[in-house]
């Protein structure tokens, strides 16, 4: 019986123990979480000169394509493939023999048709002098002077049928029309080539290398801005006289960084592209060293306006909302803003903020994904440690975090 009414004191002990503990989970309130930490940073204002830029690709100046104007066989090659040559310079040699003999005897026939003019000089000499005294009749004397006629219109063909020897003897030297930079040889010694005709074979290319041009293609809503920039400054933006102009061109290869190359647009085309909605533009570049190959994509970039200030805010701030961007900032009180932003150029990781910010805005740079519009954030420069209590120490001393704010 004693066994049995510990039992119920035990059990009414841990029945009262239960209902104690239950109520004081009610009575605590949960504490509410931290607010999220984000990473902010002042805009850093940089002199900047602003540039439109475009894909582009350099050309040569002069490309030729070296044809033989003769038919022969190849009897020499005077060239290493890729060598620099020289305008007249004698890069491939055909079989003269042929020619040569063609010429000897045009010349022997020009000889020939000059004792015949002679002899028929002579004989309207004599004739005229015979004439008076009835030995040569009137119509003897036209028949030589008829001859006469007959024998120069001979010469004078024999004379171009040597010119046209001569010019194929010398045709049978292929030399570079221009100064450049030779390609390989197509045909090499030992093969018959065909001349005189556009379809013949190429032997191999000549393009020169100093200057070069770089080509690119300008859109139309470019095209008027810069046209209106010309405008203001006060000089005239004559299509045909560009280069007198002498607007600088920048450009950079795939491997540079920049635009270290500087060069002026010497060329604009007629028209637009119906098509593309773009006109092709040129610039000239002196290549002294050679370094531009003719081929290479570049990137182009062409500066417009003075240099002015602007804002930069590190690229990771900004954010797209279809067609708009913008970033998020810090306000006094802690609360996540939304600015609406119109950005400009891309410099080392840093965009420029064309309007939607002011120097002492706090933008978030990391955390964004903690960072809605209107939450409250603890916000802390990069290498500064979050506040405790939210909203308790506002980034703490600006004036000494301001500096490692604007280098981020």
């Amino acid at each position: 019986m004693k066994a049995v009414v510990i039992r119920l004191h035990v059990a009414g002990l841990m029945v009262g123990l239960v209902a104690i503990s239950g109520c004081s989970g009610r009575s605590q309130k949960a504490a509410p979480p931290p607010p999220p930490s984000v990473t902010v940073c002042r805009p850093a204002a940089r002199q900047v000169t602003d540039y439109f830029e475009f894909p582009g690709q350099t050309e040569a100046v002069s490309e030729v394509a070296i044809r033989a104007r003769v038919t022969g066989y190849i009897v020499k090659v005077n060239f290493d493939d890729g060598q620099a040559v020289k305008k007249g310079q004698v890069l491939f040699e055909i079989d003269p023999r042929p020619y040569r003999a063609i010429l000897d005897r045009a010349r022997a026939e020009v000889a020939r048709l000059e004792a015949v003019l002679d002899k028929a000089e002579v004989d309207v000499a004599r004739s005229k002098r015979l004439r008076p005294s009835g030995a040569v009749s009137e119509d003897e004397h036209e028949q030589h002077l008829s001859q006469v006629k007959i024998a120069k219109a001979s010469l004078a063909s024999a004379k171009a049928a040597v010119d046209e020897a001569e010019l194929n003897h010398q045709f049978t030297n292929v030399v570079a029309p221009i100064d450049g930079r030779v390609s390989s040889a197509r045909i090499r010694e030992g093969n018959l080539v065909q001349g005189g005709s556009g379809d013949s074979a190429i032997l191999t290319t000549v393009v020169t290398t100093t200057p070069i041009y770089v080509c690119f293609n300008v859109d139309e809503q470019a095209l008027l801005k810069y046209q209106q920039l010309i405008g203001r400054s006060g000089k005239v933006l004559n299509p045909g006289r560009l280069k007198d102009l002498k607007l600088p061109v920048e450009i950079g290869l795939l491997n540079e960084k920049g635009f270290p190359h500087r060069g002026v647009l010497d060329f604009t085309d007629n028209k637009l592209d119906r098509t593309t909605g773009t006109i092709r533009v040129r610039g000239v570049f002196r290549n002294n060293n050679e370094y531009l190959t003719p081929g290479l994509f570049v990137r182009v970039r062409i500066p417009f306006g003075k240099p002015h200030q602007v804002l930069f805010v590190s690229e990771r701030a900004i954010h797209r909302d279809q067609k708009l961007k913008y970033v998020l900032t810090v306000d006094k009180k802690n609360n996540v803003v939304y600015r609406q932003v119109e950005v400009g150029t891309l410099q080392d990781g840093m965009r420029a903020i064309e309007s939607g910010i002011v120097p002492d805005d706090l933008v978030i740079v990391q955390g964004l994904q903690r960072a809605k519009k209107g939450v409250v954030v603890a916000p802390h420069f990069e290498g500064e440690s979050v506040a405790e209590k939210p909203g308790a120490n506002r980034l703490g001393d600006t004036k000494k975090t301001t500096g490692a704010a604007t280098t981020n």
